[in-house]
């Protein structure tokens, strides 16, 4: 999966005179490396492998790989989700990685237990103690503000609790990984460090009339027990000091944004904050809102939640389950995650099976994992964390990733 050199030469000749601006040179020449990132499924990607372990990888003519970033991810769930977060867990696990684990208040206190003994006595959990499992659970509104305000607790924890880390990602149980760990490490190895995945608009259409104006209230906010949101009589203007935007839940973004809304400097993060206590599915705007009403970050933006998503025509409140009819057009889409899936759903088998090579209740297996590839689970015997072994499914998110930031597509296409 060699790239000739002139092909090298065309394309960064290509992205230099384009109109990606807001983007270094030396970010743009470290974004074209991901080209030549794919040589052969044994090369590893390595961030701290002494000289001697790197010649083992590394022939005398290749440059050093760059430095393998760190994943924060949180995994929420509802009542009945705990083997769902399990399964989802085992898949997306990698010893580089932070994991918060969150159950709802709908759940039983007894779940939340089985998943935190589980935290704590799976061998390579407990070695490499990376996961974490909140203990004291918030209430959930579905349409309410509860459900950003549990995400930001969950960030707040990562950037708390766990070291430097890079990019946060969410995922609820009923989203599953289309590529191993080691696929995604490896091509965001190459990626500027500042950039945000987030599905984004200002063409709010509908929701303007049925999301920005009303006015609700959410009793999770003070109430102890889940209930639907109160809808206010009255209605509000669009705002005049800020501009909406809205689009998916699911995000991919950066440590510096996130603590920018956490420990914002600037009161734009809380005065948003505030406006969307009161609108309807906030996770499908607070985000969007922040990073495009603020200079320094609106032009950090890539269009795109990193997901596979099939929607009904025309569009129903959630989208359609992903079936084994499915499973050709989600895993060859690029995307590292899809949803929605239905609990235990045979295409979660097919997935494990083909795509991430991972067995029964079994770790995906990556370049950590030194055991034998004819062990059921390869995982049992591991090494250094920053080994990386890409699988020829890499290649497809590079490929997104080169169409998603191709000048055509990645200026055009920020906080419009």
């Amino acid at each position: 999966m060699k790239r000739t050199p002139q092909s090298i030469r065309f394309l960064i000749n290509r992205y230099c005179s384009s109109s990606i601006v807001t983007l270094s040179i030396f970010s743009i020449l470290v974004l074209l490396t991901i080209i030549i990132s794919l040589r052969h499924p044994s090369v590893v990607s390595q961030s701290s492998l002494s000289s001697t372990k790197a010649s083992t990888f590394l022939s005398d003519n290749e440059e050093s790989l760059p430095e393998l970033p760190r994943l924060a991810y949180l995994i929420s769930g509802t009542k009945g989700d705990v083997g769902s977060l399990k399964r989802l867990l085992l898949a997306v696990y990698h010893p580089r990685n932070y994991y918060v684990l969150h159950l709802d208040n709908d759940a039983l206190d007894s779940e939340r237990l089985e998943l935190a003994k589980y935290a704590k006595s799976e061998k390579v959990l407990r070695e490499f103690r990376n996961v974490m499992v909140i203990g004291k659970a918030n209430l959930v509104t579905e349409k309410g503000p509860t459900m950003i305000a549990s995400t930001l607790h969950g960030i707040a924890i990562l950037l708390k609790q766990a070291k430097w880390w890079d990019w946060f990602i969410n995922l609820s149980a009923s989203d599953y990984p289309l590529m191993p760990q080691d696929d995604i490490l490896h091509i965001f190895s190459y990626l500027p460090r500042d950039l945000n995945f987030l599905e984004h608009t200002s063409n709010i259409g509908w929701k303007e009339f049925q999301r920005a104006k009303p006015i609700i209230i959410d009793p999770g906010l003070y109430h102890s027990k889940k209930s639907g949101v109160f809808w206010a009589k009255e209605k509000r203007s669009a705002p005049a000091s800020f501009k909406l935007f809205t689009g998916s839940s699911w995000v991919v973004l950066t440590r510096p944004f996130l603590e920018f809304c956490i420990w914002g400097w600037d009161n734009l993060p809380r005065t948003l904050l505030m406006y969307y206590t009161n609108f309807v599915s906030s996770t499908e705007g607070y985000f969007h809102s922040v990073v495009c009403n603020h200079k320094d970050y609106q032009n950090t933006t890539v269009n795109h939640d990193l997901h596979y998503i099939r929607w009904d025509n025309p569009p129903k409140q959630h989208p359609m389950n992903l079936t084994i009819d499915h499973f050709n057009d989600m895993v060859h889409s690029g995307a590292p995650f899809a949803r929605k899936f239905a609990k235990d759903d045979p295409v979660l088998d097919k997935i494990d099976k083909e795509v991430l090579r991972r067995s029964g209740n079994h770790f995906t297996p990556g370049g950590w994992c030194r055991g034998s590839h004819l062990d059921k689970d390869p995982c049992k015997v591991y090494g250094s964390p920053d080994a990386v072994v890409p699988t020829p499914n890499s290649k497809r998110l590079e490929n997104l990733m080169m169409k998603l930031l191709e000048s055509e597509n990645f200026r055009s296409r920020q906080c419009k």
